[in-house]
């Protein structure tokens, strides 16, 4: 009697989730014939036809749906053992504690955690979420690992003496975030003097902590609200409540309800992100460094 093979299971789920058998091919890299022939393998196996072929794609019978739901239990079960035998024999196999500043946590943090997940299955990651005043502290007193915090114009001169530093942006001037109707939504760039006038949306937090406000170089600028969470802040922008300040690393992190606009500046040289951490680094300090460059040069 003829028996189900991984491949067969993986190419019916395949074939169930995207309802074709091309499309199934291109998903798991196969050709058209490699894909019929498993799929004809698992209906031997099943003594049953799990597809019906149709004039565009094909229709999983009940004995295909049922095959595809038990096949989806097995893969997954499979690609757990490939994760915990590979955990197994990674020579990276420690916790680390990613600290960053808020704005990093929304692309350049997490893209840096997944792939350290993919490449350092024995690598345990932690994200804590802090100002930069306090990422350096911590760092110091070894609450924090690994810092990514921000530094440059308009900001204190951080005690960084004694820390390894690694640049992981060049420093870009920033952006303002927009409405979408926005009578600025839709231009490359901007001037300062594009700028007077608006309403502004600001950030809060407790004394000594660093908070975006109203572009740094826009004299008497008009603030309309000031608000401590992002999220809400950057609701308020798209409601056409105001526009904001943001740095050029969250871009790829903002909600598509708001446009962003370059601002061209050239008294404002803007800030650069920094990872930070002790000076005799670990094997998975070294691994979390990487990971948080590659993300932010677009490389992993």
């Amino acid at each position: 009697m003829a028996e189900f093979t991984v491949p067969a299971l993986r190419v019916v789920h395949a074939v169930v989730g995207t309802g074709s058998f091309t499309a199934a091919a291109e998903l798991l890299g196969y050709t058209q014939s490699a894909i019929s022939r498993q799929v004809s393998a698992a209906e031997a196996a099943a003594g049953l036809p799990l597809f019906v072929r149709k004039a565009r794609g094909v229709e999983a019978t009940r004995a295909g749906e049922a095959v595809a739901r038990r096949a989806a239990a097995v893969l997954a079960e499979l690609d757990a053992a490939g994760r915990e035998l590979a955990a197994l024999s990674d020579t990276v196999a420690e916790q680390v504690t990613i600290g960053a500043f808020p704005t990093a946590t929304w692309s350049l943090v997490p893209a840096a955690m997944a792939a350290l997940r993919d490449e350092h299955p024995g690598l345990v990651t932690e994200l804590h979420e802090a100002s930069t005043p306090a990422l350096v502290r911590q760092v110091r007193t070894g609450g924090v690992d690994v810092g990514v915090i921000a530094v440059g114009q308009g900001l204190p001169a951080y005690d960084l003496d004694g820390l390894y530093t690694e640049r992981l942006t060049t420093g870009g001037s920033g952006v303002v975030a927009v409405p979408r109707e926005h009578r600025l939504a839709g231009r490359t760039s901007v001037t300062v003097d594009d700028l007077a006038g608006e309403a502004w949306i600001t950030g809060t937090g407790q004394r000594g902590e660093p908070q975006f406000g109203a572009w740094p170089t826009l004299p008497q600028p008009r603030i309309a609200y000031r608000i401590h969470n992002w999220n809400a802040r950057l609701g308020f922008v798209a409601a056409g409540l105001g526009i904001t300040t943001v740095p050029e690393l969250a871009v790829a992190g903002l909600p598509a309800e708001v446009a962003t606009v370059g601002v061209q500046d050239p008294s404002w040289s803007g800030r650069t992100a920094l990872a930070v951490a002790a000076p005799e680094l670990t094997a998975g300090q070294r691994a979390v460094m990487a990971a948080l460059r590659d993300a932010a040069t677009g490389d992993g």
